[in-house]
C-alpha cells in the first residue's frame, strides 16, 4: 500500500475553489485551497488520478523538501546536501523552473542556475559525472519556489501544463485556454443536464470541454504524457489500471451539443479538433452566423461562448454586443447564456441585465464571466432590459 504524501495542484485565479471540490471528489484528502493553488494528500495512483483528470488543474506538483534561506550560499548548500539518487541519475536529464517572490533573490534564471549547479557538483563529487540539463523534454523537472525567505523544492509531476490535453491541433486566433474553458463551464453549473451550445465556437474547445464533463471523460486521456512516466518510481501497472478506472466511470449523453460559427476555417478546425478528442457522436458544428439564428432545441438551453473583445478582431463593439443581446433575447427563450469577455465597455451594449457575473482572468487579460437568463413564454416578457 502506498502511503499518502503532499502535494499542490497549481490552477487560474478564482478557480481554488472548483479545483478544491474536483480533488476531493476524486478522492484527494487534507484539500486546502491556496491562492491559484488547491493543497492535498494522496498516495502515488492518487496523483496519476490528479494528473489524468482534475479539469482544472495546470500542474501537480510534489513538494520534497524545505528550508528557510537567505543567501545565494546557503540556497547552493542546502541543495547540495540534498539526496538526489532518489530522483536522478548520471544518465537522466533533468531541467530547474524557479519562482521567486524575495528580497533576497529577485532574478529566477539565477536562482536556477545556483540549484542546478548545486546538483551536478553533487554528482561530480559522488559519482564522477554529472547528470545533463534539457530545458525542452528532461526526465525530471524540479520546481523551485522561493517565498521570502522560505524555499519549497518540489518535483513537477506534469510537465507540460495540464491546459495541453492533446487533441486540439487546429487553433484560430486567440483560441481559449482548455483549462480556462473547463473551469467557466464548471462555474456555469454545466453538467450535461440540457442542450449545450456555443454560438461562437471557433475551434471547438467550449464543446469539447463540454463533451467531456457530460460524458465524465478523464480531462487529460488524450494527452501523449506526463512528466512522472519518467521517474525512477514509475508504476507503470499502477497507471494502467487507474486510467481503466476512470474510463469504467464514463456516462452516456443523451442531449445535443451544438457548436455555430460563420467562418467555413474554424467549423474544420472544430470539427477535427472534436474528433481528435474522439467526441464526434455527442457534437455538431454548423456554418452558421449566430445573429441570424434562432433556438432549434426543446426544452432548456445552456449556452457558454467566448465573444470578440476587440483585440482579436476589428468589429464595431457596440453593434456587435447590442446584436448579442437582440439575438438573444428574440431567438433563445429559455437559455441560460454566459460569456466572458476582457471588454466591460461592450457588456453594456449587450442591454440585457445580468444574474451573475465572475471576475476571471483569460491570459493577462481581467474578464468577467457573465450569465444572462432568457424566460420561456410569457416571463419572457418580463426580463429586465438596461435603457
Amino acid at each position: 500500500m502506498n502511503s499518502n504524501f503532499a502535494m499542490v495542484a497549481k490552477t487560474l485565479f478564482g478557480f481554488e475553489e472548483i479545483l478544491a471540490r474536483e480533488i476531493r471528489n476524486l478522492g484527494g484528502g487534507n484539500v486546502r485551497e491556496g491562492i491559484r493553488s488547491v493543497s492535498f494528500q494522496g498516495d502515488t495512483g492518487f496523483m496519476y488520478k490528479a494528473n489524468l483528470c482534475a479539469r482544472t488543474a495546470i500542474k501537480i506538483i510534489k513538494p520534497i523538501h524545505s528550508f528557510s534561506v537567505r543567501t545565494e550560499t546557503e540556497l547552493y548548500r542546502k541543495i547540495y546536501s540534498m539526496d538526489w539518487t532518489e530522483y536522478l541519475s548520471v544518465d537522466t536529464t533533468f531541467a530547474i523552473d524557479t519562482t521567486v517572490n524575495s528580497d533576497n533573490f529577485t532574478h529566477s534564471l539565477y536562482v536556477s542556475q545556483k540549484v542546478k549547479d548545486a546538483i551536478v557538483d553533487k554528482f561530480r563529487e559522488t559519482d564522477g559525472k554529472r547528470p545533463d540539463v534539457d530545458v525542452k523534454d528532461p526526465d525530471l523537472r524540479i520546481n523551485i519556489h522561493i517565498q521570502k525567505e522560505h524555499c519549497n523544492v518540489s518535483l513537477d509531476s506534469s510537465g507540460r501544463s495540464l491546459h495541453q490535453r492533446g487533441y486540439r491541433t487546429a487553433t484560430n486566433i486567440a483560441p481559449i485556454n482548455e483549462v480556462l474553458a473547463a473551469g467557466l463551464l464548471l462555474l456555469s453549473g454545466w453538467s450535461g443536464q440540457s442542450d449545450f451550445m456555443d454560438p461562437m465556437c471557433g475551434s471547438g474547445t467550449f464543446l469539447t470541454e463540454a463533451a467531456m464533463i457530460a460524458c465524465n471523460i478523464p480531462a487529460n486521456i488524450n494527452r501523449k504524457g506526463f512528466a512522472f512516466e519518467k521517474w525512477h518510481d514509475f508504476d507503470e501497472e499502477l497507471y494502467a489500471k487507474i486510467v481503466e478506472v476512470c474510463l469504467n466511470k464514463t456516462r452516456e449523453f443523451s442531449h445535443k451539443i451544438i457548436g455555430y460559427d460563420k467562418a467555413p476555417s474554424a467549423v474544420r478546425k472544430a470539427e477535427d479538433n472534436i474528433e481528435n478528442a474522439n467526441l464526434s457522436d455527442y457534437c455538431t458544428v454548423e456554418r452558421k452566423n449566430f445573429f441570424q439564428t434562432e433556438k432549434q432545441t426543446d426544452g432548456s438551453l445552456h449556452m457558454v461562448f467566448n465573444p470578440p473583445y476587440g483585440e482579436r478582431l476589428n468589429l464595431d463593439m457596440e453593434e456587435f454586443y447590442s446584436s448579442i443581446g437582440d439575438t438573444l433575447k428574440q431567438g433563445y427563450p429559455g437559455t441560460n447564456a454566459w460569456l466572458i469577455t476582457s471588454n466591460m465597455e461592450a457588456l453594456k451594449y449587450v442591454g440585457l441585465r445580468t444574474s451573475k457575473k465572475i471576475k476571471v482572468f483569460n491570459s493577462h487579460l481581467e474578464s468577467r464571466f457573465v450569465k444572462y437568463e432568457m424566460y420561456e413564454g410569457s416571463r419572457k416578457r418580463m426580463l429586465p432590459r438596461i435603457v
